[in-house]
């Protein structure tokens, strides 16, 4: 069985370094990020796509990210935070994860940071940590893979950015 694996790094947050947020892991999405997160998960629901499962950084704006988007697509029971999808962490770890709960799903939500989430698409599609896309705050793209491993075994079906997706919900 094939697998849709969609990759979402968060949308727009608080800056980094704001003396409000201290713990950079509580930075939240500001009121900007959560209106233009909402219209990529409607574009989202426009292109009809639906999760089995679906994983989240814990840091906060990336669950808030991952909470509107499964809201919008009816899908919030399945999901699970990971500190595996955290800034730094081995990408590895994330692919173990997935793989390891991952029993009768096709379709794989996972919600993160950069340059963790460049890194893993360039790593499942080339075979190199080299960063051969950019994701910028709210993109999706979606690859597909017969196996998910640590190494080249998947290919880049697409990659829309945040308002690209929000365009398609109008």
């Amino acid at each position: 069985m094939s697998m849709e694996l969609y990759i979402l790094r968060h949308g727009l947050a608080g800056e980094f370094g704001d003396p409000r947020y201290p713990d950079d892991s509580q930075r939240p999405l500001t009121a900007e990020g959560k209106r233009k997160m909402l219209q990529a998960a409607l574009g989202m629901k426009a292109l009809g796509l639906s999760f089995d499962l679906a994983f989240a950084s814990p840091y906060l704006r990336a669950r808030q990210t991952a909470e509107i988007v499964c809201r919008q697509l009816d899908c919030m029971e399945i999901l699970q935070i990971t500190e595996n999808l955290e800034p730094g962490r081995n990408p590895l770890k994330a692919i173990n994860e997935i793989n390891d709960r991952n029993l009768h799903s096709s379709r794989v939500l996972i919600t993160g940071h950069e340059p963790f989430l460049s890194q893993l698409v360039s790593l499942l599609i080339t075979g190199s940590n080299d960063p051969v896309v950019e994701m910028k705050k709210g993109a999706l793209c979606k690859l597909e893979a017969e196996e998910l491993k640590y190494g080249r075994c998947a290919e880049l079906h697409w990659l829309l950015t945040g308002k690209q997706m929000g365009m398609i919900a109008k």
